[in-house]
């Protein structure tokens, strides 16, 4: 299978609100690996935890509260049915019953940035692209943020946690067929921060092989796709959780967490050694980016490599199997500094 070694992309959210505003700057940067534009300031619905819910509203598995968030129903006599009722559509998506596809098919309401980039796709060609990228929220980000009717997170409850998986999954598979019609292989990152929670006090009740068996759910159906799997988490955390489930790319904040990989050393390198990639979250996305420029983030890159090197990892892998990425999403920032990370972004790439 062929690997986006020294490569670029983006996370997925982007400040704009015209995806063809986005989707020129993701195309002019990072034209070897473009990916869909995540856009949260157009609407609520696109943000990183409500851009995945369609299929759970629509089955009625989730409702909304006074105050406008959305939480599993469970005090309802009809969840029961209506739990029952996305299964059935689940096992039909994945016998390709059109009707069932439809249900886990990114909707225009949820992700306009997607629908544009398809688009584009169609109407313009691939361009340079070798790879095209796709995302979806992760289950800990989503699992603990959406709760049951008694405010219980559901990734707590067997029951709903393996319903929220479902759902993901089937999202991830839809985009990956769809990605398919372009004859390029497709990347999928599982945009999951609340991976953070693990081994914190206030989430004790977090049990590490749900999270693996979660992601192996996930991860081991794009594999069957032939598509690739990378998780982005934009803190420190147990990279050993994602070594375990079998993701393809690591992708972390390496401006502010590079050094919470030292203490994985011996998972990571089994990584490497498979032919894992680790892509570097290098490129800041805060404030100090105005002042980077390609040399500054080449010499920090450098500088986590030879680290790694020091720990005993091969330097000829490193330089090898990796990618290059800002340090996390850009939807949060001005207009102008997300151009200004993503033109730094392709300015590295094509230093490498």
């Amino acid at each position: 299978m062929n690997k986006p070694y020294r490569m670029a992309t983006g996370i997925g959210s982007l400040p704009f609100t015209d995806e063809n505003q986005a989707l020129s700057l993701i195309f002019k940067n990072m034209p070897f690996v473009p990916h869909w534009p995540q856009l949260p300031k157009l609407s609520k619905t696109e943000g990183i935890i409500e851009q995945f819910l369609f299929p759970l509203i629509e089955t009625g598995i989730l409702r909304y509260n006074q105050k406008g968030n959305p939480f599993f129903d469970t005090g309802n006599p009809a969840f029961t049915d209506s739990a029952a009722n996305f299964y059935n559509f689940y096992l039909a998506a994945g016998e390709n019953d059109p009707q069932a596809q439809k249900m886990f098919t990114m909707h225009p309401k949820y992700a306009s940035g997607y629908y544009a980039f398809i688009k584009r796709l169609k109407q313009q060609g691939v361009g340079e692209a070798k790879f095209i990228k796709g995302q979806v929220s992760g289950p800990l980000t989503v699992g603990i943020k959406l709760t049951d009717a008694d405010l219980e997170p559901s990734f707590y409850k067997d029951e709903l946690r393996d319903i929220m998986v479902r759902a993901l999954e089937m999202q991830m598979i839809q985009q990956v067929k769809e990605m398919h019609q372009f004859k390029l292989p497709v990347i999928i990152f599982i945009d999951d921060p609340g991976l953070c929670y693990f081994g914190q006090a206030p989430y004790i009740g977090l049990n590490r092989n749900h999270i693996i068996e979660s992601y192996s759910v996930m991860i081991e159906s794009i594999h069957k796709l032939g598509a690739l799997v990378g998780v982005h988490v934009c803190s420190g955390i147990d990279w050993s959780i994602l070594v375990e489930a079998g993701v393809d790319i690591i992708n972390l904040d390496a401006v502010n967490y590079s050094d919470s990989l030292l203490v994985y050393t011996e998972s990571l390198q089994e990584f490497m050694n498979q032919g894992g990639i680790i892509a570097w979250g290098i490129v800041a996305t805060l404030n100090r980016s105005i002042s980077d420029d390609a040399k500054t983030v080449i010499n920090r890159l450098e500088k986590c490599l030879n680290t790694l090197v020091n720990k005993g990892f091969s330097q000829g892998l490193l330089n090898k199997q990796l990618m290059i990425t800002p340090s996390c999403g850009t939807g949060t920032l001005s207009s102008e500094l997300a151009e200004k990370v993503y033109t730094l972004t392709g300015e590295v790439q094509n230093l490498l």
